[in-house]
């Protein structure tokens, strides 16, 4: 019995679970986060047992060269992953690898050194202020559907106004709970990693959440959902972004109008507006200033094209 548990201790999917309740209590992962890298490391450990020809142990993990995790990526390339998909795999690897240095002694210098694909890098595509305002509106008056109610359009008009005004993630909307409205000059999100932001609120997003919330049928405890669906349970994203896609497609806008390019057209506005760019980093919760600054190349581009079609010399 004493040499399984050594065994056990000893095997990748032993370490595994040890790494996912590493993320999930002591890092405060996100859930998406916590799927992505449960669901690559499963993939990678059966491509190693197929590799190595059985349960996959702590030597295994230290011994493996560059090739073999070369011959990984192939793998999930030939599986049909682009290059910034890969590059998640791989950052996944090397996060496992980084843990299993520090708990349990393992180093591998192959993997340390590997370098993702290059990927074209993909810029945020925002909604324009016309078609936002234009969402808005539409949510306001069109029935999606038949059976749809006065309230549940209020809710939709509620939603995507704080979207685009307040540049919440569909998430951090959804997680308001009852008790926050009537929304205050500004409210406290709790965003990616747990880590909370106080955000101001435009008061065209109160007054929207203000209708909504006298319309609205359900609710009435502090801990109960803010947004409600049709059958009193909470509001989920899925949902939200079905209604999205309705709207947009009455409107004949673009696929790329979703729920987060509401969030990508608020940074991008207030960028437009001689917003600071620090202040919209704390505004939208970025960890990093590389992720708000992904905006200002759209505000160039955006200067550029206003540019060649107005200047005479142009």
């Amino acid at each position: 019995m004493a040499q399984t548990n050594i065994s056990d201790e000893n095997s990748l999917a032993h370490w595994r679970g040890a790494f996912e309740r590493y993320l999930k209590s002591e890092k405060r992962a996100s859930a998406y986060t916590l799927r992505n890298y449960a669901a690559t490391l499963s993939r990678f450990e059966a491509f190693l047992a197929g590799h190595v020809g059985g349960a996959v142990t702590l030597g295994d993990l230290a011994r493996l060269e560059t090739r073999d995790f070369r011959a990984y990526l192939a793998q999930r390339r030939n599986e049909g992953l682009g290059p910034p998909s890969l590059k998640l795999e791989l950052s996944a690897l090397k996060t496992f690898y980084k843990f299993l240095g520090r708990r349990a002694d393992v180093e591998n210098d192959a993997i340390s050194v590997m370098r993702g694909p290059k990927a074209k890098e993909r810029l945020p595509r925002p909604v324009t202020e016309a078609d936002a305002e234009a969402l808005i509106d539409a949510a306001a008056t069109m029935k999606t559907s038949s059976r749809k109610e006065n309230w549940e359009q209020a809710r939709d008009a509620a939603l995507i106004t704080l979207l685009y005004g307040v540049g919440l993630r569909i998430s951090e909307a959804l997680s308001l709970r009852w008790s926050d409205a009537p929304l205050a000059e500004t409210v406290r999100i709790k965003g990616k990693g747990a880590k909370t932001r106080l955000v101001p609120v435009v008061p065209a997003a109160r007054e929207a959440v203000e209708v909504y919330q006298k319309l609205c049928p359900y609710g009435g405890e502090a801990d109960d959902p803010l947004f409600f669906s049709t059958r009193g349970k909470p509001l989920s994203a899925t949902l939200a972004q079905r209604t999205m896609a309705k709207l947009r497609a009455a409107l004949n806008l673009p696929d790329s109008a979703t729920p987060h390019a509401l969030r990508h057209g608020f940074a991008t506005h207030l960028l437009s507006a001689g917003g600071d760019l620090r202040a919209i980093q704390e505004l939208l919760g970025h960890s990093s200033l590389a992720a708000t600054q992904r905006y200002t190349k759209i505000d160039r581009e955006n200067l550029l094209k206003v540019f060649d079609k107005a200047h005479p010399r142009a």
